[in-house]
Order: C-alpha cells, then structure tokens, then sequence
C-alpha cells in the first residue's frame, strides 16, 4: 500500500477502503508520512467529501490509535459532549447534577483553541485544582465520588490529536465529516457506552445554520449506532453567547451561582434538557419532562452544589472560592460598551464577541498560548431586550489595558439594535 496512491484516489473523488483509513491513520499516528502527505489527503477528504463508510472507517481508525478506556467497572457511564461555543460552561453545571443524581460521570475534556472555550481551561481557573490524571485515579475519583473531570490523557486518539492540529493550520477545520470523526472518536475511545451531543448552531459554533447543523448531527448518531454507542443530539442555539459570562474564571462564577439555584433562562433550558435525556440513556428515567423536574429538584435542594465542591476538593481544588466568588482574582482593566441608541437588540453576534474575548486573552490563538484567566465579558442585554442610549450591553474585562482599546471597534460589529423586535431563536432547535 501506498499513501500517494491514497492521496491520488481521494484527490479525484474515488472512495477509500478500510484497509487504505487504517495504512494512513497508523502511518501518521506512528510519524511514517510527512505531514505535508497527510495535508493533501485531509484537504481531498475535506474538498471531495466521504460517504457513511468512510466516515466510520475514520472514526473507528482514530479512535483505535491509541488507549481506548473500558469503564465498565463503573456501571452505565453517558458522556456529553459539546461541539463548542461561546459562554458555554453546560459541562461545570450539568455533570455534578447527573453525579449528585446517582449517574456516574467519568468525563474528559479538551482545551480551548480560538474563540471556542475548553472546559479543561475553566476547570484549572480553580486554584490548585489538578487535571491531568492518571486513569487509574480518574477511575477510583469515580468510584470514590461518582465524578471525575479531568483533561484527556496523552494516548487518547492520538491521531485525533494529529490530524485536528493540522487542519487547523490549513483551514480544514468546518467539514461535517472531519468534525463527526474527530468527536466520536474522542467519545469511542474515552470509554463511555452512551453520549449526549450538544451540536451547537449560529454564529459561535463550527455549524453556521441549523440545516448543517441536522447534517452534522445525523452524521454522529450514525456513526455512534454503528459503532454500538446509543447516542442523542440536541441542536442549541449559538447565535448569541450562551448566559451571561464569557471568559475562564468569569463562566466559573457563573457556573457555580448556576448551582446554588441562580441560572440564566437560556443555559437552565439547555441543562434541562441534555440532562434529561442524559438521565433517559442512564436508565433512570424515561419520562423527558419528569427528567427535568428531578434536574431542578437536585439543584435546589444544593446537592448539585454540594457534589461540585466535592468533586474541587477531591481533585485538589480550593474549595474556599466555590463558597465564596468573591475570592477569584479579578481582572485589572474594565471597559463597558453601550448601546448608544434606543430599540430592540437584534443581534448579538457570538462569534464576533468570541473573538473579542480571544483577542483580550481569554482564548489561545495558537496551542501554546497562555490564556488570561480573568479576562472576558459580561453580558448585561440578550438578543430582543429593549435598550435606552445609555444602557449597557457588555463588560468587557483584560488585564491588559492597550488591548481593551484595540477591540473597541471590533465589539461594535457585533451589536444590531433595530426599532422592531425580532422573534427570538429559542434554546433548543432540534433533538435527533
């Protein structure tokens, strides 16, 4: 076999064999082809597209390049997953919930790359608490807690990691097969035997429009059904920023007044409903709306809250600043953005406001970028509320002041006010 045989299929629009995924993916992984041969196969894949078998070859092929993890010791585990966003911090609220309901969570997570946060990165705004795990503890946390969030281990689909930081360096990176791989390999190979999908759709997600959104998601259940992990996707809405926080230590703050009962419209619908169909898949509980109301039970009873701060201090977090925020350093510099005429907001471009936070230092543009944990923003309007002149539509917080004026021009793009209110796009768009 051959990989400029390969290349040459895929460059005109033939289909590759399982055999030909397997030769590529171990010969890349295993450092045999250059990465310039892996760049011209991954932009063929990208151009000419893949069919359903293809994409499960690749995805079964990433997932089996490294550790894949057996947690069959811990019961039924379900994943959730997120395919990113702006001021998504779902995963800090929703796993202690599912945790505190009696569902064991053993998740990993990823770090943040462009406008899109990690929760491995919101996770670590926590003083002292510690990440990366081994799996053996990984495992016993759970055991010992019902929950472990960790970041992924250095031998989980490694040719995931390869190939994702090459498409990103040759503008690959928005291709519904490439995207569906990447993320159920991730899931096949980190253990769990059901997952929820949160595919995020609008200006601050990978999916611009709800249509490519559907797409991407069918695309993951299939390859989840094929590969025997039952798997749910809810489409939600990220044309604005999701809450009110944006910004590492900020969507912390958020998070944990989120599970002392104090949670904005938009994240408590989209927390109801993946965890409900979390619990669903976990066997605890077939009726949706039950679900929800058992979600909503837990949180205020503070059992939710009380399992978050078990799950800081058992992994070597200071739990002193779970119970009190204040605590959290705040960030040097301020600047807040108002609205400078009278209507309805119309539109609060995520994507836009992303790249803002990314700019003050919220986000990495390249992998080994440091991130401000303290910068990003608040927002104090939501798509449809009414603004006078003078009403403030974001806080914008930096540690570096010079920057804070560098965005000012860039925020404005972001912001539509129209005399007309608009029809709001609801929270949840679709469930496949």
């Amino acid at each position: 076999m051959n990989i400029l045989e390969i290349i040459a299929k895929k460059r005109d629009n033939e289909k590759i064999t399982k055999e030909e995924i397997e030769y590529f993916i171990k010969g890349y992984t295993n450092d045999e082809i250059s990465d310039y041969q892996a760049a011209a196969l991954i932009m063929a894949m990208y151009i000419n597209g893949m069919d359903e078998e293809e994409i499960t070859n690749l995805t079964l092929a990433m997932a089996y390049s490294g550790e894949v993890l057996d947690l069959s010791s811990l019961g039924s585990v379900v994943d959730k997953h997120s395919t990113g966003g702006v001021g998504d911090k779902v995963t800090l609220i929703l796993m202690p919930i599912i945790a505190a309901l009696g569902i064991p969570v053993a998740k990993m997570s990823g770090r943040g790359l462009g406008f899109t946060g990690g929760t491995a990165d919101k996770l670590e705004a926590i003083p002292g608490y510690r990440t990366g795990l081994s799996v053996n503890e990984f495992k016993e946390n759970v055991k010992k807690i019902g929950i472990s969030l960790i970041t992924q281990t250095g031998n989980l689909a490694p040719a995931d990691k390869k190939i994702y930081a090459l498409r990103d360096t040759i503008s690959c990176i928005e291709n519904i097969p490439l995207i569906a791989s990447s993320i159920m390999s991730k899931k096949i190979a980190s253990g769990a035997n059901k997952v929820v999908l949160d595919v995020t759709c609008g200006s601050g997600a990978f999916m611009k429009n709800k249509n490519e959104a559907i797409k991407l998601a069918k695309t993951m259940k299939k390859i989840g059904d094929l590969s025997k992990k039952e798997t749910v996707c809810i489409i939600t809405n990220m044309d604005e920023p999701l809450g009110e926080y944006v910004g590492n230590t900020l969507e912390v703050i958020e998070a944990i007044n989120a599970l002392k009962d104090n949670m904005k419209d938009d994240v408590r619908q989209v927390v109801l409903e993946l965890g409900a169909y979390m619990i669903k898949l976990a066997g605890k509980g077939d009726n949706i709306q039950e679900n929800k109301g058992m979600i909503q039970e837990c949180i205020k009873s503070g059992k939710a809250y009380e399992k978050l701060k078990q799950l800081v201090k058992n992994q070597g977090g200071d739990i002193r600043y779970i119970e009190n925020v204040e605590l959290f350093e705040k960030a040097k510099f301020e600047k807040q953005i108002l609205a400078g005429k009278q209507g309805y907001i119309e539109k609060l471009d995520a994507g836009e406001i992303g790249k803002v936070v990314c700019m003050l230092g919220a986000g990495r543009i390249k992998k080994e970028d440091k991130i401000d944990m303290e910068a990003g923003a608040l927002i104090h309007k939501k798509v449809g509320d009414y603004v006078e002149n003078t009403d403030k539509i974001l806080t914008l917080y930096a540690n570096n002041e010079e920057k804070l004026k560098q965005v000012e021009m860039q925020i404005a793009k972001a912001i539509v006010i129209s005399d007309k209110r608009n029809e709001k796009i609801p929270s949840i768009m679709e469930i496949i």
